[in-house]
């Protein structure tokens, strides 16, 4: 590991966090019932929101052991259970992180922040 802000991942590659948060948010984008992630960021923008818009929906923190804990907010659609996409979200965030980066994912915390309800 690099820096507070970075991840050298593998020779000499670096990724910052803001890199690993729209991994994150992506992937979490992807597991069903997920209406979007913390500010109404969705799969279409989610990469276009920059690191001010992600902080607040995305947290990436580095342990001590250079794994790291990914905490994000979601809102939920109705009619879905939430443990179920909790789990879907915890294991799509894991994987996606770990595959594209190497990092060790320690544990992805997810917080239903509200529920989506369209008519």
């Amino acid at each position: 590991m690099a820096t507070e802000n970075t991840f050298t991942i593998k020779d000499g590659v670096t990724v910052t966090e803001e890199v690993v948060a729209i991994i994150a948010g992506l992937a979490a984008c992807e597991a069903d019932g997920v209406d979007c992630i913390g500010n109404g960021l969705t799969a279409a923008n989610i990469s276009k929101a920059g690191a001010g818009k992600l902080a607040k929906g995305i947290r990436v923190i580095r342990e001590a052991d250079d794994r790291i804990i990914v905490r994000l907010a979601v809102v939920l659609a109705y009619g879905f259970e939430i443990p179920v996409v909790s789990r879907s979200i915890q294991e799509k965030v894991g994987t996606a992180i770990e595959n594209m980066t190497g990092i060790k994912v320690k544990e992805v915390d997810v917080r239903i922040s509200s529920v989506s309800v369209h008519s």
